[in-house]
C-alpha cells in the first residue's frame, strides 16, 4: 500500500487526481461542520447516541449527532442506487437501459439521482419531525411556532444531500475510486478517530479502562486481518479454448479462468439486511409513533429494548436476511447460463465438463456453495464481533461508534483503492499502448 502510495505520486496526473479528492473530501468535511439554523445541538447529540439515529451518525462522520448540513450524507443516493439495482432486474425497460451502453446507463444514473432526491425529502421530513417531536426544535425571528424552523432544515437537509452526491459524482469523475464508497470512508473514519480522541480523556480519569482499549485495539486489528485474508480468497474454474483456424490463422488453444470471489457481495447484503431491519424503527424515530404495538416491537424484535428475547430474534432474522440477499446479489453479478453460454460460443470448455446445460449446472453448483461460505463470514462478521465491542468498547464509547460492518466498508474501500491506483499507475507504465 505505502509502495503503492509513493509509486503514485511519482506521477503527475495520478497526483493530480489525489490531491483533486482529497480537496473534495475536505470540502465534504468541512459541511459537516456547519450547523442548521433553530437547532438544540445538545438534545439531538442525546437522541442520536444509540439506535438507527447513531449508526446513522456513525456513517456520516458526526453530522446527524450535531444537526449539521450535511446530516443525511450520501446515504440517500446510496440507498436510491440499491433501489435501481432491485428494479432492474424486476422492470425489463430499465434491464434494456443497463445494457445500451453509455447512454443507457446514463440515463438509469439520472433517475437514480431522481429517486435520490425523493428519498432525501423523506427523510429530511421525517428527521425534522423527529427533532421537533423532542424538542430540539426552536422558533427562529423570537416567532411563537417552529413551522419556519421545520421549513428551513428540511430544504437544507435536502439541498445538503444533494450537494454531497454532486461531491461524490466529482470525485468519481476527476478523482480516484468511487466517491460515494470515499465520503462514507470518511465518515466512519472521522467519527472513530473523534471517540478515541475523547476515550483518551476517559482513560485519565479511570485508568483501568487502558486495558480495555488495549483489548479493543487488538480486536479490531484482528477482524482488520480476518476481512483482508477471506476477501481475497477466490475460486478459479479452468476453462480451455479449442484451436479454431480462420483464413489464415489460428485462433484459441488457450488455458484461463474463471474467478469467483468468496466474498464477491462485498457489504452489500449487510447493507439490505440492515435497511429492511432499520425500516420500522426508522418510522416510528421519525414520526414518534406510540402505542401497544410500538412497545412489542422495541421490547421483543429489535436490539434497543434491554430484553435478551428481542435481541436474539433480531440477530437470528438479520442473519437469515444476509444469507438471503447474499444469494440474491450473488444472482445478479453472476449469471451460470450466460457464462456457459459464452463460453460454449467462443469455442470453450471446463475440462471433464460437458458444454451447454451441464456447465451451466456445474458453474451454479460452485457458485452456490461459494455464496453459503460467503454469507456465513458477513453473518459471522456482523453478529460476533457487535457482542465483542459492547463487551469491550461500550465503557469507552466504542460499541456506537465502532460496528463489523463499518471495519468491512473501510477494509473493502481501502482495497478497492489501493486497485484503482495501481491499475492507473500500470497503464501509465505502458506508455507505447497509450500512443
Amino acid at each position: 500500500m505505502f509502495e503503492t502510495l509513493k509509486n503514485a505520486f511519482s506521477s503527475k496526473e495520478i497526483r493530480v487526481k489525489i490531491y483533486a479528492t482529497l480537496a473534495l473530501l475536505v470540502v465534504y468535511r468541512l459541511g459537516c461542520f456547519v450547523p442548521l439554523p433553530g437547532l438544540d445541538a445538545s438534545v439531538i447529540s442525546s437522541l442520536s447516541s444509540e439506535g438507527l439515529l447513531g449508526m446513522l451518525s456513525a456513517v456520516t462522520g458526526g453530522s446527524m449527532s450535531q444537526g449539521t448540513l450535511f446530516a443525511l450524507g450520501i446515504i440517500p443516493f446510496i440507498n436510491a442506487f440499491i433501489i435501481m439495482q432491485l428494479l432492474t432486474l424486476i422492470i425489463p425497460k430499465l434491464e434494456k437501459l443497463s445494457k445500451e451502453g453509455e447512454e443507457g446507463r446514463q440515463k438509469v444514473t439520472q433517475i437514480t439521482r431522481y429517486v435520490a432526491l425523493g428519498l432525501a425529502a423523506i427523510q429530511a421530513v421525517g428527521i425534522m419531525l423527529n427533532w421537533n417531536n423532542n424538542g430540539a426544535v426552536k422558533p427562529l425571528f423570537s416567532m411563537q411556532s417552529n413551522w419556519l424552523t421545520i421549513v428551513f432544515g428540511i430544504i437544507f437537509l435536502i439541498a445538503g444531500s444533494v450537494f454531497c452526491m454532486w461531491l461524490s459524482e466529482r470525485i468519481t469523475e476527476y478523482g480516484i475510486s468511487n466517491g460515494s464508497s470515499l465520503i462514507i470512508f470518511v465518515g466512519i473514519l472521522s467519527t472513530a478517530g473523534t471517540v478515541i480522541l475523547n476515550s483518551f480523556t476517559a482513560m485519565k480519569t479511570t485508568p483501568s479502562l487502558v486495558w480495555n482499549f488495549i483489548g479493543f485495539l487488538l480486536l479490531v486489528v484482528a477482524i482488520f486481518f480476518f476481512i483482508v485474508f477471506v476477501d481475497g480468497g477466490e475460486r478459479r474454474i479452468t476453462v480451455q479454448y479449442a484451436k479454431q483456424v480462420k483464413g489464415n490463422k489460428m485462433y484459441g488453444g488457450q488455458t484461463t479462468h474463471i474467478p469467483i470471489r468468496i466474498n464477491g457481495s462485498g457489504v452489500m447484503p449487510i447493507i439490505f439486511a440492515s435497511s429492511f431491519m432499520s425500516f420500522p424503527t426508522m418510522l416510528i424515530q421519525m414520526f414518534g409513533w406510540t402505542g401497544g404495538f410500538v412497545t412489542f416491537y422495541t421490547k421483543y424484535l429489535t436490539p434497543y429494548g434491554d430484553n435478551a428475547v428481542g435481541s436474539v430474534v433480531y440477530y437470528v432474522v438479520m442473519i437469515l436476511l444476509i444469507v438471503f440477499f447474499a444469494y440474491f446479489y450473488a444472482q445478479m453479478q453472476f449469471n451460470p447460463d450466460d457464462v456457459s453460454r459464452n463460453i460454449q460460443q467462443y469455442g470453450g470448455f471446463v475440462p471433464g465438463i460437458r458444454p451447454g446445460k451441464a456447465t451451466a449446472d456445474y458453474l451454479r453448483r460452485i457458485s452456490n456453495r461459494i455464496t453459503l461460505f460467503g454469507a456465513i463470514f458477513l453473518a459471522v462478521l456482523t453478529v460476533v464481533p457487535t457482542f465483542l465491542f459492547n463487551a469491550l468498547g461500550e465503557s469507552l464509547g466504542f460499541a456506537s461508534a465502532f460496528s463489523a460492518t463499518g471495519l468491512l466498508i473501510v477494509v473493502s474501500v481501502a482495497l478497492e483503492l489501493n486497485k484503482q491506483l495501481e491499475s492507473q499507475i500500470m497503464m501509465r507504465h505502458y506508455k507505447g499502448f497509450l500512443k
